[in-house]
């Protein structure tokens, strides 16, 4: 398994769910660089299980800096990130030794590592390994925002019930800075919620879909064909759990236009060329062009639910039922919102990195 993402600026993640712990190694940032325990720490919460509407696995997720941090500033050594777990229950899953939940990487990661795999809560598939992902988020996305790049995600979609697309880009993404549940329209957060509870409390789950915005990103940044920037992140995004989908600007609304609806028409300005409209997302020819990155994730239904299923005894490869225990999030879409800025903050600072040079964010 490759735990490693990023050319310049690199993050390692680590650990299995039910393990002693997890983390993170982040890489190659440059020195000089200002750190706030205090914002990684509100970064975490807005990832952690509260309510009803997650998971009843309480985790506090205090997140040590063990290397890479002295006097409140990155030294350009590598930055590790180490989060206890606290809260285990792993009796829950001593049944899916064997038993493959659908849904699940169980069968997966059986097969890749012939059985030796910790399976208890996923292990290290487990969306709990993301925690370290938002931590090292908690230094990347105010060091963008110190170059005048911000990045900001709302649930666009969630159990059927939809949020108002982004408009007002520098209100939208204000108004999102540190929302426990990440909509742009107040009166969408009880319906969502609602249909949320519904599912919880018919066993079940939903899903939903992210769209994130990106401003202040200047253009040239990206390569053509195989290292886009659109390819990049599209390759990051999918390495967030349960997303199964990635979409840029228009996205597959593009199959319903025509050229001249499509197409971005230029004008000028003092800062350069712009477009009127952003129906490719900011990126052209895989290169950043100077507009807002806009982009949108589909996030699938929790694949743990309480229903009966059916699966296989991977011991006997006989068909057999599964009944799942344990504490589940009945939907992880408003928890996946803060995961998807912070990769969405590591692929930037890599690429600007790989761009201007390895100390332009510390400059």
């Amino acid at each position: 398994m490759k735990n490693t993402f990023g050319e310049s600026v690199a993050l390692t993640i680590f650990g299995e769910s039910h393990g002693t712990a997890i983390g993170a190694v982040l890489d190659g940032l440059a020195p000089g660089i200002p750190v706030d325990e205090d914002f990684i720490a509100r970064q975490m919460d807005l990832r952690r299980s509260v309510g009803a509407l997650s998971t009843a696995r309480r985790e506090p997720d205090t997140v040590k800096l063990v290397s890479g941090v002295f006097q409140g500033k990155t030294t350009g050594t590598p930055i590790t990130f180490l989060i206890e777990n606290q809260d285990t229950r792993s009796r829950d899953y001593g049944e899916l030794a064997y038993k493959a939940r659908p849904g699940h990487a169980d069968y997966t990661a059986s097969v890749k590592y012939r059985g030796a795999q910790d399976y208890r809560g996923g292990g290290h598939f487990s969306g709990r390994i993301t925690a370290g992902i938002v931590a090292a988020g908690g230094i990347l996305i105010p060091a963008l925002k110190a170059k005048g790049i911000s990045v900001g995600t709302h649930i666009l979609r969630c159990g059927g019930v939809s949020d108002r697309p982004f408009g007002d880009l520098s209100a939208d993404l204000e108004k999102l800075d540190g929302l426990e549940f990440a909509v742009l329209d107040d009166s969408k957060k009880d319906a969502m919620t609602q249909a949320i509870t519904e599912a919880k409390n018919d066993g079940d789950s939903v899903g939903g879909v992210l769209e994130t915005a990106i401003t202040g990103f200047p253009a040239g940044v990206g390569e053509p064909w195989f290292d886009t920037l659109e390819g990049v992140l599209s390759h990051a995004l999918f390495s967030i759990p349960a997303v199964k989908g990635v979409e840029f600007g228009a996205g597959f609304g593009f199959a319903d236009m025509r050229g001249s609806q499509s197409n971005d028409p230029f004008r000028s300005s003092e800062n350069g060329p712009v477009t009127l409209t952003n129906n490719c997302g900011g990126i052209l020819g895989g290169i950043s062009n100077g507009m807002p990155i806009v982009f949108r994730c589909a996030v699938k239904p929790t694949p743990s639910i309480y229903k009966e299923q059916q699966t296989v005894d991977l011991n006997t490869g006989e068909d057999t039922d599964l009944q799942i225990k344990g504490r589940h999030d009945p939907a992880i879409v408003h928890r996946a919102r803060v995961v998807c800025d912070s990769i969405a903050a590591l692929v930037l600072c890599d690429q600007l990195a790989v761009h201007f040079g390895t100390d332009w964010l510390g400059l």
